[in-house]
Formats: structure tokens, C-alpha cells, sequence
């Protein structure tokens, strides 16, 4: 007979979850996450509350900034401009979703695959992530020159070449700029969870008749809900917030056609010398963003974690 003893005095008792074959495994304790939680509260937290106290006050960069009260936020919902910007960055953050998921996702799966020539082939796909986005801009610009660049040399497929001179123009070069650069991180995230989905479920498909078609959509994608999820966070967190693509390729024109929330905010703090209504822009973009993000995972179910290996 076994004999369990109860842990000596001053002993800390280690909480305990199951392991794999029922044996339990001591959790981390805090400390583990001390450093970061220092780093996220002292980069992050301290200068978003920074922010929040700033919109609450007039301020144009020299001397002390002045209590303004709600002046600031009452401005903010009643100026059209801004309404403008923040549906328009909804927008463009939607169809990055729409166009670089798929894309993404059948990229990264056929990059997890033994096809001949594949590692050569996704270190060239992948060489727009290694760019800035201000060396992709400045590229796309100088290719979409209407003078000089594609659209010049093609005006049977562009028309006058001017893409970024019409509303639906600038949005598409904007979307597609985005997708060129972006898709091979997402890519990137699909091919490392499409390789650790376990062969077993691949050869029961095939046993069971289903082919290569019916295997990506039955077996592939279930597997990847959960980096799906968090692929989409992550364009939803950065198409919200993105900046220089914007100021390099179409200055927010034209017109106020592409002034997104982000580059409005540039707008207000930085050439209107108004750091207070800047700040409130930006801390309304915050709030924006976190919201949808927790709406996403709310929806999804991934805040509950769901494993998608039950069963194995």
C-alpha cells in the first residue's frame, strides 16, 4: 500500500493538471511570467494610459499640455472626416481578411507537402516578408507609376494609368500591396500547423475513399480552426493599425478616399499640431481593434481552446 504523505511545513504545494497516461505535471508558477508582464505593462500599458490622459488635453508640442476635458472626444464623433476613416479602415482590414486567408491558407498547405522543388520555391514567395513596409511601398509606387511604370507600358489593361487616382483604384492597389507583403506570414503559420497534423487522420480518409479535395476540406481545414483564428486576429490587429503603406502609396487621396483612422490620427497630431485630438484617435482605434479582435474569438470559440486532436 501506498502511503501519501502531506508536504512538510513551508512546503509550496505545485498545482497539478494531467499529463499524457494520467501522470501530473507541475504547472509554471507566476514568476515564470514576471518578465514579461514587466515588459508588456512598462511598453504597453503605461504609454496607452499615457495616451488616454493626453486625449483628455490640448496639446500642439511645446509647453504643457491643458486640461480640454471631453472637448477633444466630443469633436472627434461629430467631425466626418473621422467617421469616414474608421469605416473605411473596417473596410480595408475586411477585404485583407477576405483575399489573404485563402490565399494564405492553400499556399501554406502546399508548402507543407514533399512537392519537388518546394523549399526553393517558398524561399522566393517569402522574400516580401523580409522587405519593410516602406521599401514595399516605395517599390509598388515606382511599379504603378502612371508615367513610367506598368500601367504606362499596358494602357490597354489600365486605361490612362492613373490607378491611384480613383477611389476604387487606391483601394485595390492598397489591398493588393497588403496581400503581396502579408500572405507569406500567414502562409507561414498554415504550413507549420498543416505539418503537425498527424498522417493517421490523412490515411483513414483515404481508406475511406476520399480523395485529395475531399481530404483538404474535411480533414485540413478543421485542423487549422484554431491557427485560422489567430491568423485572422492578426489581420484584423494590423490592418487596423497600418500606417506607411498608406502615407508612401496615396497620402490618405485621393481626397479623403483612402484616410484611414491611423493615417487621420498622423493628420491631426503631426501636421495639425493637435496631439490631443491625435491621441484620441488613436486610443478610439485601440478600443476598435480589441473590440473585433474579442468579438472574433468570441465567436470562434477560441477562447475556450479547443483541441482539434481529440481522440488520437
Amino acid at each position: 500500500m501506498v502511503t501519501l504523505s502531506a508536504p512538510a511545513k513551508g512546503e509550496r504545494r505545485q498545482s497539478q493538471r494531467p499529463g499524457p497516461g494520467g501522470r501530473g505535471v507541475a504547472r509554471p508558477g507566476l514568476g515564470w511570467a514576471l518578465p514579461a508582464t514587466l515588459f508588456f505593462a512598462l511598453f504597453a500599458i503605461v504609454p496607452l494610459a499615457l495616451v488616454a490622459v493626453l486625449s483628455f488635453t490640448s496639446w500642439s508640442g511645446l509647453g504643457s499640455p491643458t486640461f480640454a476635458g471631453l472637448d477633444n472626444w466630443t469633436t472627434l464623433f461629430h467631425d466626418p472626416v473621422m467617421i469616414k476613416s474608421l469605416w473605411l479602415s473596417v473596410l480595408l482590414t475586411a477585404l485583407g481578411v477576405v483575399v489573404q486567408t485563402p490565399l494564405s491558407i492553400l499556399l501554406g498547405v502546399w508548402a507543407a507537402g514533399p512537392q519537388r522543388n518546394r523549399a526553393v520555391l517558398s524561399a522566393v514567395f517569402f522574400i516580401p516578408l523580409l522587405l519593410s513596409a516602406t521599401a514595399v511601398s516605395v517599390l509598388w509606387r515606382a511599379l504603378l507609376d502612371p508615367n513610367f511604370g506598368v500601367p504606362a507600358q499596358a494602357r490597354w489593361l489600365f486605361g490612362d494609368g492613373n490607378l491611384l487616382g480613383s477611389r476604387t483604384g487606391a483601394i485595390g492597389v492598397l489591398v493588393l500591396v497588403s496581400a503581396w507583403q502579408f500572405t507569406p506570414l500567414h502562409a507561414l503559420i498554415y504550413q507549420g500547423a498543416t505539418r503537425a497534423i498527424p498522417t493517421v487522420l490523412y490515411q483513414a480518409a483515404a481508406i475511406d475513399g476520399a480523395g485529395t479535395v475531399r481530404q483538404f476540406f474535411h480533414v485540413t481545414l478543421p485542423q487549422l480552426r484554431n491557427s485560422i483564428i489567430t491568423s485572422v486576429i492578426l489581420m484584423v490587429v494590423g490592418g487596423l493599425t497600418t500606417f506607411d503603406t498608406v502615407l508612401i502609396l496615396t497620402q490618405g487621396g485621393p481626397g479623403t478616399d483612402t484616410t484611414i483612422s491611423a493615417y487621420y490620427m498622423y493628420q491631426k497630431a503631426f501636421k495639425g499640431f493637435d496631439f490631443g485630438a491625435g491621441a484620441a484617435v488613436a486610443l478610439l482605434l485601440v478600443v476598435v481593434a480589441t473590440a473585433i479582435s474579442l468579438i472574433v474569438v468570441r465567436i470562434s470559440g477560441y477562447d475556450k481552446m479547443a483541441g482539434t486532436k481529440e481522440g488520437l
